[in-house]
């Protein structure tokens, strides 16, 4: 989907945010302060920023200002704890595209950026393709690569619904396994070497993220094919 930056220096909140968006299908980079925004920042790959105001290095809206000399296309969401009128209106002056408060509830955060997304005209990225008989996988723009059976079933499952969390057990019952109190690691050992074999092989990031005891989410367009 939509490659974003989210600047959050309490550490709580910016893994719960980042898991949920996550689980909305974004990939998210996360940062703490405005340095490790600086960073981490790729104007090639990030395509939207959420960025606190209230930072331990320095004013959130010093960088806003800072990003639109740029020139960048780039969306800009505050998310801040300061929601009075008047923080609301220096956000929105100094460049912002929107200004929520920390209280909303995440789905309107999922929301704004799903306005912002359309109004901007980010569009997703190319399909990865997924050749079921073959047991081949089309990577944009890359050569395919052969899989294995089990490599094969897993990338199944989760394509199938891709931009959504899979559980453990929904994908060890897609590999005909049995339940095992080491189900967890097993799978993340697979998913570990089958995103080393498909950047090996094609050169490309296998778009798969791991969300800490919930699952797996594909999170770029698919397409399955028999």
């Amino acid at each position: 989907m939509v490659d974003l930056i989210l600047l959050e220096d309490e550490p709580t909140l910016r893994e719960e945010i980042a898991e949920f968006l996550e689980s909305r299908g974004y990939e998210a980079t996360c940062a703490a302060s405005m340095a490790e925004f600086e960073q981490r920042f790729d104007p090639g790959r990030h395509r939207v920023a959420i960025i606190d105001i209230g930072l331990p290095d320095g004013n959130g809206l010093q960088l806003i200002e800072r990003l639109r000399a740029t020139g960048l296309g780039l969306g800009i969401v505050v998310f801040s704890a300061r929601g009075t009128s008047t923080d609301k209106i220096a956000g929105l002056d100094v460049g912002a595209d929107h200004y929520l408060g920390k209280g909303c509830d995440l789905d309107e955060l999922a929301s704004t950026l799903s306005a912002l997304a359309k109004r901007l005209d980010l569009r997703p990225r190319e399909r990865w393709r997924l050749e079921v008989g073959a047991r081949r996988l089309h990577a944009p723009s890359a050569p395919p690569v052969t899989l294995s059976q089990q490599d094969a079933a897993v990338l199944h499952c989760l394509m199938q619904q891709a931009g959504t969390v899979v559980g453990h057990q929904e994908i060890n019952r897609a590999l005909g396994a049995q339940a095992r109190d080491d189900e967890q690691q097993r799978l993340d050992a697979q998913m570990s070497r089958l995103r080393r074999k498909i950047q090996d092989d094609c050169g490309q990031i296998l778009p798969v993220k791991m969300l800490r005891n919930r699952g797996y989410c594909f999170y770029s367009p698919a397409e399955i094919q028999d």
